[in-house]
């Protein structure tokens, strides 16, 4: 299978980086896309053999002084290696986030004539296409060549965002509730009995003196006193699940029809 390279030029590197992930997004591999800026391009972006080591010696020398003033103005040029058959999908999906028109560029500022640009465009107007390609051809190609019939087609592009569904709280409250408990208290009480005596004794004997007995009267007392202990422990977290959700639309493609007739009008 034959591969080309397809180049796209953006006066931004945020659109050049939202070029590349739509190629991935769109199944082009990542390894097969680039993005040439002044990060990561070392030396100076308006020599033109440059631009011949990067992407080969069809580079007009009008296109690598767009290429280099574009990269020192802040912008990127973004490079995807691409199936021959794949070339009109890759550009349809890099025209989406407005590059730079190189051709108008280079006429509108001075860095070439208008003819030798036409010259350009003319050239690759002719150029054939790769079998089961769909024709794309420029909005500039198509001002210069008004015979040229451009065909079209939507590309579904499928993105995620983030939503918020809902939300979960758990709040800690305290409450009262009235609690009884049954305790057992034991009470002490002097009792006083008497029981008759008749016992002889000698006078002699018997002690007169005055004396007291005594008996100290006890009750116990309920004491009440609370304690806390933790009983449980709730928490929160995010757990995450996955799931396939397929998407269905209908996209849009012009087709053309070759229609011939001969010289009587009866279509062959």
């Amino acid at each position: 299978m034959a591969y080309e390279k397809v180049v796209a030029v953006y006066d931004n590197v945020e659109r050049a980086r939202s070029a590349k992930s739509a190629l991935a997004a769109a199944g082009f591999h990542p390894d097969d896309i680039s993005i040439v800026d002044r990060s990561n391009l070392t030396v100076d972006p308006g020599q033109h053999g440059i631009w011949h080591r990067l992407f080969g010696g069809d580079v007009h020398r009008h296109e690598a002084q767009v290429y280099g003033d574009t990269i020192r103005d802040g912008g990127a040029v973004l490079t995807a290696r691409v199936l021959g058959k794949e070339v009109a999908h890759a550009t349809g999906i890099l025209d989406l986030h407005a590059p730079v028109d190189v051709h108008d560029r280079a006429v509108t500022t001075g860095i070439a004539s208008q003819a030798h640009v036409d010259a350009v465009i003319d050239k690759i107007a002719a150029a054939p296409l790769v079998d089961d390609q769909v024709t794309a051809v420029t909005p500039k190609v198509a001002a210069t060549h008004p015979d040229v019939l451009r065909l079209a087609e939507e590309q579904l592009e499928v993105g995620k965002e983030r939503v918020e569904t809902g939300e979960t709280r758990v709040r800690r409250y305290t409450t009262v509730r009235d609690v009884a408990k049954d305790v057992t208290l034991h009470e002490e009480h002097a009792e006083v009995f008497r029981r008759a005596v008749n016992e002889p004794i000698s006078l002699s004997d018997k002690d007169w003196a005055d004396r007291e007995i005594e008996v100290v009267e006890t009750a116990e007392h309920a004491l009440v006193s609370k304690t806390a202990r933790v009983v449980e422990e709730i928490a929160l977290r995010s757990v995450g699940s996955e799931h396939i959700e397929t998407i269905h639309d209908k996209l849009r493609r012009q087709e053309a029809e070759v229609l011939h007739a001969d010289g009587k009008g009866a279509r062959v």
